[in-house]
C-alpha cells in the first residue's frame, strides 16, 4: 500500500449555499471535494465558491492555495488581504472576520482540528 495521496478534487462532493445567518452579501454557494481525511482531524481537498460574502470564525487551522479567482480575508476590525490565482496562505484557530469572493474561486484545502 502507498503512502502517497493525489488531491484532485475528485472524491465525494458536497454543494450547498452560505448559512443566511452568516450571509453579509450576494447568495454564494460552495462546492466542497473531500479526497482525503485521517482520524476525524485532518482534512484535504478541493472547495470553491461564487461571488459573495459571509461571516467566518475558525476554530481549526487550514492552509489554502488559490487555484483560480479572487478572494479577500478581512479580520474584525482589521484591513482585508486579497488572494488571487497562485497565492497560499493559512489561517490560523481564531481568525474571525469576513470570507469574500470577488471572482468565482476554487482553492485546494488541508484542514487539521485539535
Amino acid at each position: 500500500m502507498t503512502k502517497l495521496v493525489a488531491i484532485t478534487g475528485a472524491g465525494p462532493r458536497e454543494e450547498k449555499p452560505v448559512d443566511a445567518d452568516r450571509l453579509v452579501e450576494g447568495s454564494p454557494r460552495t462546492i466542497s471535494t473531500l479526497d482525503y481525511a485521517r482520524d476525524d482531524k485532518v482534512f484535504a481537498g478541493e472547495w470553491s465558491a461564487s461571488v459573495g460574502a459571509w461571516r467566518v470564525k475558525y476554530e481549526e487551522w487550514e492552509f489554502c492555495h488559490v487555484l483560480e479567482g479572487v478572494c479577500e480575508l478581512v479580520p474584525d476590525g482589521g484591513e482585508g488581504v486579497r488572494y488571487s490565482e497562485g497565492d497560499s496562505f493559512i489561517i490560523e484557530p481564531g481568525f474571525s472576520g469576513v470570507w469574500r469572493v470577488i471572482e468565482p474561486m476554487k482553492k485546494r484545502y488541508v484542514v487539521r482540528y485539535d
